[in-house]
C-alpha cells in the first residue's frame, strides 16, 4: 500500500466532506409522500422512534412517532437531519478502485469483487489465514453483526476479527459480566422517574443522549437528587445537588472512598449482601484506607461533597446509577465501572421497581453488536470464543466442524499493532474509521500504508477509506431491513424505507457475495434479513444473551421486546434480577476490588497539563455522516480547546487564540475556548474532526488489560499559545481538514 493515490484536496473535491442542507421549502414530495416508514435513528444508543418519509425512493423528510415509547416523538438535532444522508451527493454509488494519480475511479461490481477475492487469497496462502484482518462496526444492525462473525470466522476463515464497540463499551461489558454474569443494563428508563437519587458518571447526557435528559427531569420534577460526577460542568451539572469534578484518571479512587463511608456509617443492605452476593469482605478491605481526606488529595474533589454524595446515595430508597465513556476509556476502565456496580451491590438496589443501573450505549446499536459474535473473543449469545461447549454450539449452528472455527483475535487497536509487526498484511472494514476514531492517529496511518491490500464497504469515501484500493458501495441504515437493540436491551425494528442509489449494494449483499466467492455459498444461504435473524436466534439460545424468543412479529406488535426473551410465549424482560438470580457460576452478583491505580499516562514537568476527550451535541463518533450535514456542522463548526480562566491567564492565553497542544505521540492547533465548567488542571478537546484538527493525534494507544479499551479520557499535554487568534468559527472548514 503506497500513500494517497492523490492529494487530500483532491479526494475532498471529488467525495468530500461536503455539506448538505435542505431546499429552503423542504424536499418536493415532503408533504405528499409515497410512504411513511416507522423506523429509528441511525446515530446514538437511544435508538429514537422516527418516521422518515419517502417520496420515489428518496427520504425527503421526517415526522415524529409520538408512540415509540421511549422517546414520544423527541429528537436531538442530529435525528432531525439524519435524513438528510440519503439525498447528499457524497454517497457512493458504484464500486471504486485506486488509481495512481487519479484518485478514485469507478469499476464494476464483478471486477471488484474478484480483485478483493484474489487478494484475500494470495495474501492468505503466503501468510496464513490470520494475516488477513477485519473491523466492523456497531451501527450495523444485529443481523449485519451476527452476519460479520460468521463471515470473518467461516468465508475468510480469520481470528483476526474485532468491531469500533471496542472504543464504546467494552469495559462496561467486561464490568457487567464479572459482576452479574450478563452484560446489559439493568433496567429500562422509564424506573428513572421515580428513582429518589441518581447517579450520572462519565456520562454528558444532555448533548450526547439528549432525549434521554427527559427521564431524569421527569424524576427531578417528582424531588429526586442528582450527582454528577466529571470534570467539566457539563449542562446536566449546572442545576445538580452535588457536582463531583473528579481529575481525570481517578474515578475508581472516589468510588472506593464512597463504598467505605458507606460501610463506616452502616448504609448497607446487610439481608441483600449476605443473600445475593458474593466477594463483599474482600472488596471492603480494598478500600479500608481510602478515607475522604485521602480521596480529596487524590481528586481534587472536596472531602465534604464526596460526603454528601455518599450520604445522598446510602440514605435512598430508591436510585438508579448510570455511566458512560467518561469512565469507561481509560486503561483501568473495568475496575471503574465495578467500583460503580460495588455502590450499587452495597446498597441493594437493583431488580426492583424505580431502583437500577444501566451502561448508556454509545453507538446506535452498541447493545445488539456486542452480543452477537463480531468481537475478537466473543461468539454470538454474548459467548466466550475460547469455551468448549459455546465453540461447539455453534459450530454445529453454523455446520462446520468445532477446530475449524478460529479462536480468540486481536482487538482493534492490536490489530494496528500487528500491521505494523508485519504480522497482518490485509484489512476489509466495514463501518469503522479508524484513521479518527482510533487513538495516535499519525500510528494508525502508518499502518494503513504497510498493508498489502485494504477494500473498505462504505457510503461514504471517509478518511480511513482514502487509503483503500478498492471501496466498496454500500447501505445506509434505511436501505435495509433488521434490528437493532437500544441501550435499555429493547430489540427493536429497523425497516427499508428506500433502496441504494445507483449502483450501490445492501451491506448484506455484498458480504453474502463475498462469501459465495470465497468457496462457502452453502453456509450463507439467505432469503432476506429475517432469515438470518432467525439464525441469530438460535445461535443466541441458552447464551447470556439469549433472543431465541424473539421474532419480527413480536417486535412489531409490541414495540420492541427486551432481552433476554428465552422462548416463544416468554414476553422479555424489561427489568432483570427481579427474580434474584444472577447469571454468575454461582448465582449471585459479584463484589470486585477496583483498587485505585495510576492512568497509563501522567503530568510531569515537560506535559504539566491534563488532556481529556469527549463528543459535542452536533457531532457524532468520527463525523463520517454528522460532517457531511450543513446545520449540524454550523452547531460546532470546529473543535475548540476548552480551557478554565486561571490556566488561560498562566499562560497568557486570549479567547479564540490558537493554541499548539502537544503529547508525546503528536501535535494540533486548536481555538481556545475560555469558560469557567472545566478543571482548572485539564483541557478538554472534542474527537469528531480528521487531519490537523483530530484530537486522537495526541491521544495514547493504552489499553485496558481486561477490556482493550483505549485509553481516550487521560493523557499529559502541554499547550503553547501561538500568538494569532483564529478566524470566526463561522469559516472554519474543520469538518473537510487534511
Amino acid at each position: 500500500m503506497a500513500k494517497l493515490p492523490v492529494s487530500t484536496e483532491n479526494i475532498i473535491a471529488h467525495f468530500g466532506p461536503h455539506l448538505n442542507y435542505p431546499p429552503q421549502d423542504g424536499y418536493e414530495g415532503r408533504d405528499e409522500p409515497d410512504e411513511v416508514v416507522e423506523t429509528h435513528c441511525c446515530f446514538c444508543g437511544m435508538q429514537c422512534g422516527i418516521k422518515l418519509l419517502v417520496k420515489e425512493n428518496k427520504v425527503v423528510g421526517f415526522d415524529p412517532w409520538m408512540e415509540f415509547p421511549f422517546n414520544e416523538g423527541r429528537l436531538c438535532p442530529k435525528g432531525v437531519q439524519r435524513y438528510l444522508q440519503n439525498n447528499h451527493p457524497d454517497r457512493l454509488l458504484s464500486p471504486l478502485k485506486r488509481v495512481e494519480g487519479q484518485g478514485f475511479v469507478p469499476m464494476s461490481w464483478d471486477d471488484a469483487m474478484d480483485k478483493t477475492v484474489s487478494e484475500i487469497q494470495r495474501i492468505q496462502k503466503t501468510y496464513g489465514n490470520d494475516a488477513f484482518s477485519m473491523l466492523s462496526g456497531v451501527s450495523l444492525t444485529n443481523e449485519k453483526s451476527y452476519l460479520v462473525g460468521k463471515f470473518a470466522r467461516v468465508a475468510l476463515k480469520t481470528k483476526n476479527l474485532d468491531y469500533n464497540g471496542r472504543l464504546c463499551m467494552v469495559s462496561a461489558g467486561a464490568g457487567n459480566k464479572k459482576a452479574f454474569g450478563l452484560d446489559r443494563g439493568s433496567n429500562n428508563y422509564s424506573d428513572l422517574e421515580y428513582a429518589e437519587v441518581i447517579i450520572v458518571a462519565g456520562a454528558n447526557i444532555s448533548e450526547t443522549f439528549p432525549t434521554l435528559t427527559y427521564w431524569i427531569w421527569k424524576a427531578r420534577d417528582r424531588g429526586a437528587k442528582l450527582i454528577v460526577i466529571d470534570p467539566r460542568v457539563i449542562p446536566l451539572a449546572r442545576t445538580a445537588d452535588v457536582h463531583l469534578d473528579v481529575k481525570p484518571g481517578t474515578d475508581s479512587a472516589l468510588y472506593g472512598a464512597m463504598l467505605k463511608y458507606l460501610a463506616d456509617n452502616d448504609m448497607l443492605d446487610h439481608d441483600f449482601i449476605n443473600n445475593h452476593t458474593s466477594g463483599f469482605e474482600q472488596t471492603l478491605d480494598s478500600v479500608k484506607d481510602y478515607t475522604l481526606e485521602w480521596a480529596e488529595e487524590i481528586t481534587g474533589i472536596s472531602k465534604e461533597k464526596i460526603k454528601q454524595a455518599a450520604e445522598l446515595w446510602g440514605k435512598a430508597k430508591t436510585s438508579f446509577l448510570l455511566h458512560a465513556r467518561g469512565i469507561e476509556h481509560h486503561s483501568k476502565g473495568v475496575d471503574n465501572v465495578l467500583g460503580c456496580i460495588n455502590l450499587v451491590l452495597a446498597t441493594g438496589r437493583i431488580g426492583k421497581p424505580y431502583c437500577g443501573y444501566a451502561t448508556i450505549t454509545g453507538q446506535g446499536n452498541g447493545q445488539g453488536g456486542r452480543e452477537h459474535g463480531h468481537k475478537c473473543d466473543q461468539l454470538p449469545g454474548n459467548r466466550d470464543i475460547e469455551n468448549p461447549e459455546h465453540r461447539k454450539y455453534i459450530s454445529e449452528v453454523w455446520g462446520i466442524n468445532e477446530p475449524d472455527l478460529p479462536g480468540k483475535g486481536l482487538s482493534a487497536y492490536e490489530i494496528i499493532e500487528a500491521i505494523h509487526r508485519g504480522e497482518i498484511k490485509g484489512l476489509l472494514s466495514i463501518c469503522f474509521n479508524p484513521l479518527v476514531s482510533l487513538p495516535n492517529s499519525n500510528y494508525v496511518r502508518e499502518a494503513l500504508e504497510k498493508l498489502e491490500y485494504y477494500v473498505c464497504i462504505d457510503f461514504f469515501l471517509n478518511e480511513t477509506a482514502r487509503h483503500a484500493d478498492v471501496i466498496l458501495a454500500g447501505s445506509l441504515q434505511e436501505e435495509e431491513d433488521g434490528t437493532t437493540t437500544s441501550a435499555e436491551g429493547r430489540v427493536i425494528r429497523i425497516r427499508q424505507a428506500v433502496t441504494p442509489p445507483g449502483n450501490a449494494r445492501k451491506d448484506t449483499d455484498i458480504l453474502l457475495e463475498l462469501a459465495k466467492r470465497l468457496g462457502t455459498k452453502d453456509k450463507f444461504t439467505y432469503e432476506n434479513s429475517e432469515a438470518i435473524f432467525n439464525e441469530l436466534r438460535v445461535a443466541s439460545k441458552g447464551g447470556t444473551a439469549d433472543y431465541f424468543g424473539i421474532s419480527y412479529k413480536k417486535i412489531e406488535d409490541n414495540m420492541g421486546v427486551f432481552w433476554p426473551c428465552p422462548s416463544d410465549d416468554h414476553p422479555g424482560t424489561p427489568r432483570l434480577w427481579e427474580d434474584r438470580k444472577f447469571r454468575t457460576p454461582d448465582g449471585r452478583a459479584h463484589f470486585n476490588p477496583a483498587p485505585y491505580k495510576l492512568p497509563g499516562e501522567v503530568t510531569d514537568d515537560e506535559y504539566p497539563i491534563v488532556l481529556t476527550t469527549g463528543r459535542v451535541v452536533s457531532q457524532y463518533l468520527s463525523g463520517t455522516q454528522t460532517r457531511r450535514i450543513g446545520k449540524l456542522v454550523g452547531q460546532y463548526p470546529e473543535p475548540l480547546l476548552e480551557i478554565h480562566p486561571e490556566l488561560a491567564e498562566k499562560y497568557g492565553i486570549q479567547q479564540r487564540e490558537l493554541i499548539k497542544v502537544s503529547t508525546r505521540r503528536g501535535e494540533g492547533t486548536f481555538p481556545a475556548n475560555i469558560v469557567e465548567t472545566i478543571r482548572k488542571d485539564t483541557v478538554f478537546l472534542p474527537y469528531h474532526w480528521p487531519g490537523e484538527k483530530s484530537a486522537n493525534l495526541l491521544t495514547p494507544g493504552t489499553l485496558d488489560p481486561i477490556s482493550k479499551i483505549p485509553e481516550f479520557k487521560v493523557c499529559a499535554c502541554k499547550l503553547e499559545p501561538q500568538k494569532k487568534i483564529a478566524p470566526p468559527s463561522s469559516e472554519s472548514k474543520a469538518y473537510a481538514s487534511v
